[in-house]
């Protein structure tokens, strides 16, 4: 955002008109989508926005976008890890129980099986 606004700055400047230090961050400041008015609303309560250079108003932004994206990946990470946990252990249940009731129907057709072929050629 900040590469877009200097040249819109420069091509303005081009043409002769010009901003101050001032005007250029109150601009910025004013651009800035609504999850950012808390950040807004600190610099200016916090700062003179009169004397206060652009560059070190582009830093603090930064650093607020940086603190922001990190907080959002480790949210993600843990919803992530939460949700694959979850998945594992019930899928690992599941297989378990399946193989458990299909091995005890496999022995139980084999011992009837098993005692049939008894009862037929007696009992030997």
């Amino acid at each position: 955002m900040f590469s877009r606004f200097t040249n819109i700055i420069n091509a303005l400047q081009a043409l002769d008109k010009t901003y101050s230090n001032s005007e250029t961050v109150r601009k910025i400041l004013r651009c800035l989508p609504r999850s950012w008015m808390p950040k807004v609303t600190a610099i200016e309560e916090a700062k003179n926005l009169n004397v206060l250079p652009l560059e070190d108003l582009v830093g603090s932004l930064m650093t607020h976008e940086l603190s922001m994206q990190k907080k959002d990946d480790d949210e993600e990470k843990e919803k992530k890890k939460k949700k694959i946990v979850a998945l594992k252990s019930s899928l690992i249940q599941d297989s378990k129980d399946d193989d458990e009731n299909e091995e005890l129907a496999l022995i139980t057709r084999q011992f009837k099986k098993f005692i049939a072929s008894k009862k037929k050629f007696g009992g030997k």
